[in-house]
């Protein structure tokens, strides 16, 4: 890579990590599908239970998902009828995604979540559902039809660490709750990510969303936090596919303001966000050093428009 192409990429980084910038939501569908497996004891069916209600609850208040677009899967569906679609089986995940297919658009986002008993290595990693488990490779199989939307793919279950590389791609951030199919012990990331995103506690720039990035720093942070105030040996250290991409996608919707001046930037910044998705999706298209000036010009346009809000008294 040229020197000029060095400097370009560090700066890209720097403007994304720095949370000048993340995708607009508002310029996007979002789609969730939520996954719990088998708890096979009374504490884990309900702690599963209670992780896919609280994101489901998340993902249609906080981020305003339609209720059409979130589905949750879990063991025992009757427990909520309300919020869970139906039984986790490996024929309803493949149904799910199917189904997903056919309503998104190009440039949305697709959230999965799966938690629970996970096993097994590499490919044939999976958690364990009723019936059949669905491997990493059919995982991969189902979101191979998602080529123009950006997938965050979270798996929260114990051994799970397999799955980043298996499901790694363009358009893709896979976190992880372990580095490996050995951490085989029960995780606690999955508690402390929902927590971060349903508190705002993730919120590290302060600018009312949680970025990807966010929200996997704040879980592993305060797993680490929870083994050490237990004074237990850290069994589980998470992992992120893709840190500049997760650093451009949050949950959650901007403040907006009442005053005239401050929401005529807010509105300038958000077209030069959905510019930037536009962008993104037309990638592969371009070559390099055209996409990277593009993009470079569009993320200096939007700082700028970031500290005219600040200046004007705005909330970021």
């Amino acid at each position: 890579m040229r020197p000029s192409h060095v400097l370009r990429r560090a700066l890209l980084t720097a403007l994304l990590l720095s949370g000048v910038w993340t995708t607009s939501l508002a310029a996007q569908q979002q789609h969730v599908l939520i996954i719990t497996g088998l708890g096979g004891e009374p504490a884990y069916r309900a702690a599963f239970a209670d992780v896919a209600r609280r994101l489901h609850d998340v993902a249609a208040t906080r981020w305003r998902v339609p209720a059409a677009q979130i589905t949750a899967l879990v063991e025992d569906p009757t427990r909520d009828p309300q919020r869970f679609r139906g039984r986790s089986t490996k024929d309803a995940v493949a149904a799910a995604f199917l189904a997903m297919a056919g309503r998104v658009k190009p440039g949305d986002l697709v959230f999965v979540f799966l938690h629970g008993h996970g096993s097994g290595v590499g490919p044939e990693a999976t958690v364990n559902l009723a019936g059949p488990d669905p491997t990493a490779a059919d995982y991969a199989t189902y979101l191979s039809g998602f080529t123009q939307q950006t997938i965050v793919f979270v798996n929260a279950a114990s051994a799970s660490g397999d799955f980043t590389r298996v499901l790694a791609g363009p358009r893709r951030v896979v976190l992880t709750s372990t580095k490996s199919s050995v951490e085989r012990n029960e995780t606690q990331f999955a508690g402390h990510f929902v927590r971060g995103l349903e508190s705002l506690e993730a919120d590290g720039n302060k600018d009312g969303r949680v970025s990807v990035l966010e929200a996997f720093d704040y879980a592993r942070r305060e797993t680490e936090k929870a083994y050490e105030a237990a004074n237990k040996l850290l069994t589980e250290h998470a992992l992120l596919s893709d840190s500049t991409l997760a650093a451009t996608v949050a949950f959650g919707a901007r403040a907006t303001s009442s005053d005239p001046r401050v929401a005529a930037l807010i509105a300038e910044r958000t077209a030069l966000e959905e510019q930037v998705t536009a962008l993104r999706a037309r990638k592969s298209t371009m070559p390099e050093a055209t996409y990277d000036a593009e993009l470079e010009r569009l993320l200096v346009a939007i700082a700028e428009k970031t500290r005219a809000i600040r200046a004007a008294g705005g909330t970021p």
